[in-house]
């Protein structure tokens, strides 16, 4: 009988995007399905945090392993889909694709008297009343588990509010409070205290979006595989130019919560030309494998609506699309893992970054 051949160790950097999350539940819920894989640390930001943590709980509980996190994940979107908003609409809506839903979602007046109080009422003038959804949810996760050393690194990324920096929580760092913050949108969540160690003080932060969504150098140490797989959800393209204030809103949180991945992209792509020039000693700095994982035909049907109020239906399809996106990647990209990335660099932020550098230079 031929040896049993060693699962390839990859990384995976988990976006956040509210609810649109469950199409990263679907792509998680596929690869802890294939044998060939072994997940070696996730970096998330907000839902993606959310989704990072559950398959770090099925990971580390005594016993666990892949099928444990599946069971995790899934316990974690019923509790989501529990939060909807317009459980009326759910029944006779099932039916029709998950476009249709977030259309009549986005057109309900409970949605549209939602949106027009988040623009106009700051969070904090709800005095006593106040009361973050997601609270009870992340406060029934296990952080004994969470904050093992057991199962995949864990990183969570949130933004510190008063200097604008990205924070990295890990390890015994990570609690409710945390995956709170990393998921605080500021227009809809009052900001998230925590003690920050390193300053002595109490720092507040909101979403993880706005500095790392999600932060890739965490993935970058040298104990950990070259390959760095993405499971993005916030669309990096759009063919059509937004013309209504709602569209336009949206596109405007797209643009700037996926800066500062693409900015990571660039300073990947660099450090691979300086090492495919030989202008880095052999080791010096790590050759990092991009993949993508990603559903855009998707999620450019989808509206703001299905980000902000979870509708199982919506949730399903999500997962369902996920699922299939897993699929196709492990279908066509599997045999490269190990071997080097499947994400064109440059295509995706528009041209080589040393001559970019050298043009500057020149001039």
């Amino acid at each position: 009988m031929p040896a049993r051949t060693r699962p390839t160790r990859i990384n995976l950097a988990l976006q956040g995007g509210g609810a649109h999350g469950a199409f990263t539940w679907g792509v998680l819920d596929r690869l802890l399905e294939d044998d060939r894989i072994e997940i070696a640390a996730i970096s998330g930001t907000s839902a993606g945090a959310l989704n990072g943590a559950a398959v770090k709980s099925g990971f580390a509980r005594p016993g666990g392993g892949p099928e444990a996190a599946r069971e995790v994940l899934d316990w974690l979107w019923t509790r989501i889909g529990s939060l909807d908003h317009i459980p009326a609409l759910t029944p006779w809506l099932s039916a029709f694709p998950a476009e249709a839903i977030s259309k009549a979602i986005e057109y309900s007046p409970f949605f549209a008297v939602s949106d027009t109080l988040g623009r106009m009422v700051s969070p904090y003038d709800s005095g006593p009343f106040y009361r973050n959804p997601l609270t009870p949810i992340v406060e029934e996760l296990h952080y004994d588990e969470v904050c093992s050393l057991d199962g995949p690194e864990l990183h969570v990324c949130a933004t510190n509010v008063r200097t604008g920096k990205v924070r990295v929580f890990t390890g015994d760092a990570l609690g409710p409070d945390v995956l709170l913050a990393s998921a605080c949108l500021p227009t809809l969540f009052r900001a998230v205290e925590i003690h920050d160690p390193d300053t002595g003080r109490t720092e507040a932060y909101w979403d993880g979006g706005y500095t790392g969504n999600p932060a890739l150098f965490p993935l970058f140490g040298q104990h950990l595989p070259n390959d760095v797989v993405i499971v993005n959800i916030n669309p990096l393209y759009r063919d059509e130019v937004p013309t209504t204030a709602r569209d336009i809103q949206n596109r405007i949180n797209e643009i700037s919560f996926n800066s500062s991945l693409l900015r990571e992209l660039r300073a990947i792509q660099f450090v691979k030309e300086l090492i495919a020039e030989g202008k880095v000693p052999a080791g010096a700095m790590k050759d990092v494998f991009v993949h993508m994982i990603a559903a855009d035909d998707l999620m450019v049907k989808l509206s703001v609506a299905t980000k902000m109020m979870p509708n199982p239906a919506v949730l399903a399809q999500l997962k369902a699309a996920g699922r299939a996106a897993a699929e196709a990647f492990l279908e066509s990209e599997a045999h490269n893992l190990g071997k080097g990335g499947t994400v064109d660099l440059p295509q995706t932020f528009g041209g080589r970054v040393r001559q970019v550098f050298r043009r500057r230079a020149r001039a």
